[in-house]
């Protein structure tokens, strides 16, 4: 096979992939992860059984009047369950308002700026040869790559997060769940 044909044949994977991707990320949307899209990123997380330990972060960080505004924001939502994953820390102590200022680094480290789709992560994955990057609000970069059919974000500290469901709209944004909590170094 000559050199053209394979990197025809590695781009055609490619593409097939974030197809693949794309229809997985849709049917786990159309089926699990419903939100009030006329409501703002904060009133929905308030109300998600999913994400109560964020919304206490949002609260401790100061940050529901700014997740409550025009935005638009895409937040990369670690659910009850990433936290719990969380080994290094006793969450129930780090959100405490003594540290406001560590759960406001770790908060900014999952918002970006825009309101960015699953299907604009792709479009810019395809752009970017299988990559692409986002600056958080923090001026963190994150960095989109495929594993399979999976979008798994990875931070400039090595952390990784799947998401694991995503588009959900909101009147300023959107959220995506994501199964690990970034935990910037800086903390």
């Amino acid at each position: 096979m000559n050199r053209f044909t394979l990197s025809l044949s590695a781009l055609m994977l490619f593409f097939s992939a974030i197809g693949v991707a794309q229809s997985a990320i849709s049917q786990e949307n159309l089926e699990s992860f419903k939100m009030n899209p006329e409501l703002s990123i904060s009133t929905n997380a308030g109300i998600s059984e999913n994400h109560s330990t964020l919304m206490a972060a949002i609260k401790v960080a100061d940050l529901e009047d700014i997740l409550s505004s025009d935005g638009p924001f895409t937040v990369f939502a670690p659910s009850n369950v990433a936290f719990d994953k969380l080994s290094e820390f006793d969450i129930s102590n780090f959100l405490k308002p003594d540290n406001k200022k560590e759960v406001y680094s770790l908060l900014t480290h999952h918002i970006v700026a825009g309101n960015i789709s699953a299907s604009n992560i792709l479009r810019q994955m395809c752009q970017g040869k299988g990559t692409a990057s986002f600056t958080t609000v923090l001026g963190d970069e994150l960095i989109a790559t495929m594993d399979g059919t999976d979008i798994v974000l990875t931070d400039e500290f090595g952390n990784t997060a799947k998401i694991i469901k995503a588009d959900a709209t909101q009147c300023n944004g959107v959220i995506h769940e994501i199964d690990s909590v970034f935990v910037p170094k800086k903390i």
